[in-house]
């Protein structure tokens, strides 16, 4: 990521002002570890605004992932069902277990995981004697997944469910919060996301039991006793209480930030939805998206990378769509359902400047810019 004067970035951090009042505060008190009175206000702050009943903060979405996963008991040789359209840090936590991930492809309407080929994937791999141990199934760019169908499929087999909504806090299905549907639910707090603490995620679930083993397993599974004694292999996960205080200051900036996201794909549909061949991604019924990034399919014959380099050239910061990971050399050898649809999206898409701290002038230089490109 560049930073030069005057640049308009992807996704910023953007503090509302209340941050610094936790963090002094936990400085002044000495609460500078992974201990302190933000922790618990964090995570209630969490779970009052998803309705979950317990949540656990982490030092990042990726740990969440991963301490999702080793509490729903996935352990080396087993199969994990996953998106393959998303965030690498969505598929490496099944590696970390010693487990095998299997890609399953997306549908057109969400971009996320395609319900039917949920269903064909399990079957085929039931056919072959092996039996998934979980789904990791992403909200990607903040675009609910289409939850029934998905949850459908989930409950006719019988596998628990870990929902990757890192990038869509906020965002609801049903007027229910994403996260709140599988077994547990997975945020990031990361500095590109809606909100941040700098670094960090969380875990979010209905079962008090899983989320104590999370919080037991993030602080080196520490046994209670008047001296060090672990009984199985820990890790060190826990959030510190500076960050966790960020993140008491950006929860109560939420639903701004949210609606300054939609906002921003509004504008960019409004200015540039005439173009012939440029595509938005439309809000399915039932979903309802934070829009942390706003995303486009681009007309032939631009390139997502002619695009980005031009619009870098006037300082301006784009990204391809990710990468899927079927098509990923990391992932080369595992198996795969679908029909590369998200590979033929990857070819295709453009994430435009997104961060709700860009200004009126900001998002008619992106617009002015992207109509010269492609209107021609």
């Amino acid at each position: 990521m560049m930073y030069r004067p005057g640049r308009i970035p992807l996704s910023a951090p953007h503090m509302g002002g209340h941050e610094k009042n936790y963090v002094q505060k936990a400085l002044e008190d000495n609460w500078v570890t992974t201990a302190g009175p933000n922790l618990p206000g964090f995570e209630h702050d969490i779970c009052q605004h998803t309705n979950a009943r317990h949540a656990v903060a982490l030092n990042s979405g990726t740990a969440a992932l991963h301490l999702a996963l080793r509490v729903l008991g996935v352990k080396p040789g087993d199969e994990v069902l996953c998106s393959t359209f998303t965030y690498v840090a969505t598929a490496n936590p099944i590696l970390y277990l010693g487990a095998t991930p299997v890609f399953v492809e997306s549908e057109p309407d969400t971009w996320n995981m395609c319900p039917d080929t949920l269903h064909k994937a399990i079957a085929n791999r039931l056919k072959l004697g092996k039996r998934p141990a979980a789904i990791v199934l992403v909200h990607l760019y903040g675009m609910p997944a289409k939850m029934k169908e998905l949850m459908a499929v989930a409950h006719e087999f019988g596998i628990p469910v870990v929902e990757d909504a890192a990038e869509a806090l906020g965002s609801r299905y049903s007027g229910h919060q994403v996260g709140t549907f599988g077994r547990l639910g997975v945020f990031s707090f990361n500095g590109n996301k809606i909100i941040t603490t700098s670094g960090g995620g969380a875990i979010i679930t209905e079962d008090a039991q899983l989320a104590e083993h999370a919080a037991f397993l993030a602080t080196q599974a520490t046994e209670p006793a008047p001296y060090e004694q672990h009984s199985q292999m820990g890790y060190n996960y826990r959030m510190s209480n500076v960050s966790a205080g960020i993140g008491r200051g950006q929860m109560e900036v939420l639903e701004k930030r949210i609606k300054q996201h939609r906002e921003i794909y509004t504008f960019y549909k409004n200015q540039l939805g005439h173009i012939e061949e440029l595509e938005f991604v439309a809000e399915p019924k039932a979903c309802f998206a934070n829009r942390w990034l706003t995303t486009v399919l681009l007309p032939e014959p631009h390139t997502p990378e002619s695009i980005r380099l031009a619009l870098e050239e006037e300082n301006i910061e784009t990204r391809h769509l990710w990468k899927p990971m079927h098509l990923q050399p990391l992932f080369q050898h595992h198996p795969y359902e679908g029909n590369n649809l998200s590979g033929k999206l990857f070819e295709r898409g453009l994430c435009l400047p997104s961060s709700s701290s860009l200004t009126d002038e900001d998002l008619d230089k992106v617009a002015k810019h992207l109509k010269r490109l492609l209107e021609v």
